[in-house]
């Protein structure tokens, strides 16, 4: 189980995860924050995820819901001329570019240029002189606009989680020009309404496109909040993620810092310290993770509470184990053990005595484990036969690696300690090549088995939780004493925000 920002769907909604306001929220004093999980994104990350800011700008236009427009107005000779603009909606939107900027301890920037858009709809209009009789016509119209925005997206920390703020929002607009019923030559009736409602236009389109933008940044972030929580949760075991302290806003990356404490049923996880410095991490990526030695340490424990510490081999996956090394020597010590009954028949499982103890190191990860193996027959027709059970402690440094969406495990060195020892072929235990045998088995194909089996089990969850969809360029997996940093780049699958857009709007 790895944290991951989770999946990230454009400008606001990944910088929603990162930057907090701290006044709902309140944190322990600086001794006693427990910092588990620490994020940073770097600019150019932003960056990149500003391209996707069109998609959420559209949306904000496309979704905004703008109410009928009325007004009236005397005119000379005309009396009072009524007017109200109906069924406005929004055509051929485009955007020039969007640019961002990250204010250091302030907020994030946002400034969209050349907004243009095409508003279609149906003019009411009537005048009463005092000799005229009452009139009413209907024509339709399209108002050609161009915009400049400029968003300041301010974000508020409730209840451990994100809120978002964009309110501070504002249009200016370049162009707003009426055409009535198609027509692109100024008339005195075109010239009349443009000077009525040009001011009303402006105020609504702003209060409503500002409205919607917001209402897309709040709902964003709740996703995101929602999509973190999940990737780092897998039925009884997950992640707590909730802030630890105030993120940080610098000019050149955003940091947020996690309690990452693991949640299981009544085990308690409890972390009084944290050995991050801003210093580990450097602003040449696009995204780190630094992840605690104490998160893994309480997932291992957590895992093996859940009884996930178990493995079964039998068939022909344990006769290729046990016939690695194709030597006559080999083959009489498992004729021995076996006393010629089938693989078939027989089935051996490997599982955790005790909760694993892991260690990060700059040479890798660390994991010393209490580890038992039992292999039992089956024989037709026969009671179960125990034919081998030993307890062994295991100490292997491994080296992990994510290339190509999957997760790679290698071990280095490790060490076995015989605990226990039974074998049925050997009551006496004096029998110094099975012990020989079943060291070099187990070093050389017995712990590699394990760790290909974790590093399937992983990938596969990971990607249930949607990793897999993601761009990842050149990660990196780096140890060091008492953590580890996840570093990488990535592009951004278009097709998500856009999925989600289309589900939620």
């Amino acid at each position: 189980m790895l944290w991951a920002g989770g999946m990230k769907l454009g400008t606001f909604e990944i910088l929603l995860v990162f930057i907090h306001a701290s006044a709902a929220c309140e944190f322990e004093p600086f001794p006693y924050r427990a910092t588990g999980i620490v994020c940073r994104m770097t600019k150019p990350a932003a960056l990149l995820l500003n391209q996707e800011t069109a998609q959420v700008i559209q949306a904000a236009f496309r979704n905004a819901r703008f109410p009928n427009i009325t007004g009236e107005r005397s005119m000379r000779l005309l009396g009072k001329v009524a007017y109200g603009l109906a069924n406005i909606q929004v055509n051929d939107l485009s955007i020039e570019k969007s640019e961002v900027e990250l204010k250091e301890n302030d907020a994030v920037h946002i400034a969209i240029k050349n907004v243009t858009a095409v508003f279609k709809g149906t003019l009411n209009y009537g005048y009463a002189g005092a000799w005229f009789l009452q009139l009413f016509h209907s024509v339709d119209f399209e108002i050609e606009s161009s915009i400049d925005l400029q968003i300041s997206v301010k974000l508020m920390c409730q209840k451990d989680q994100v809120a978002a703020d964009a309110s501070d929002c504002y249009l200016s607009f370049h162009k707003l020009t009426l055409h009535l019923q198609g027509d692109k030559e100024p008339g005195w009736l075109k010239q009349l309404f443009t000077d009525f409602i040009s001011f009303t236009l402006k105020f609504v389109f702003k209060s409503e496109v500002c409205k919607e933008i917001n209402s897309l940044a709040q709902m964003l972030a709740n996703f995101i909040q929602d999509l973190a929580e999940n990737f780092v949760q897998d039925e009884d075991i997950k992640l707590d993620i909730a802030l630890a302290s105030v993120p940080l806003i610098k000019a050149n990356y955003l940091e947020s810092h996690h309690k990452g404490l693991v949640l299981y049923k009544n085990y308690s996880d409890v972390l009084t310290d944290s050995v991050f410095s801003p210093s580990l991490l450097t602003e040449s990526r696009m995204l780190y993770f630094w992840l605690s030695e104490h998160i893994l340490n309480s997932l291992a424990s957590a895992a093996f509470l859940d009884k996930r510490l178990v493995l079964t081999i039998k068939g022909e996956e344990l006769q290729v184990l046990l016939e690695m090394e194709d030597t006559e020597a080999q083959q009489k010590v498992v004729q021995k053990i076996f006393q010629g009954i089938s693989y078939n028949d027989s089935v051996a499982k490997v599982w955790s005595l005790a909760h694993p103890q892991i260690s990060l190191q700059p040479e890798g990860t660390v994991v010393k484990s209490l580890v038992a193996v039992e292999v039992s027959a089956f024989p037709s027709g026969e009671e179960p036969l125990i034919l081998l059970y030993m307890e062994k402690e295991i100490t292997v440094t491994i080296q992990a690696a994510y290339a190509e969406k999957k997760l790679i495990l290698h071990p280095l060195d490790s060490r076995i300690e015989f605990k226990v020892f039974k074998c049925r072929a050997d009551p006496s235990g004096n029998d110094p090549s099975i012990r020989k045998f079943l060291q070099t088995m187990i070093s050389v194909a017995g712990i590699p088995k394990v760790t290909s089996r974790i590093e399937t089990a992983l990938t596969s969850l990971m990607n249930s939780k949607g990793l897999n969809l993601f761009q990842i360029i050149n990660p990196e997996i780096i140890t060091r004493k008492g953590y580890t940093i996840v570093q990488l780049d990535f592009n951004f699958p278009n097709h998500l925000l856009l999925e989600f857009l289309e589900k939620k709007l």
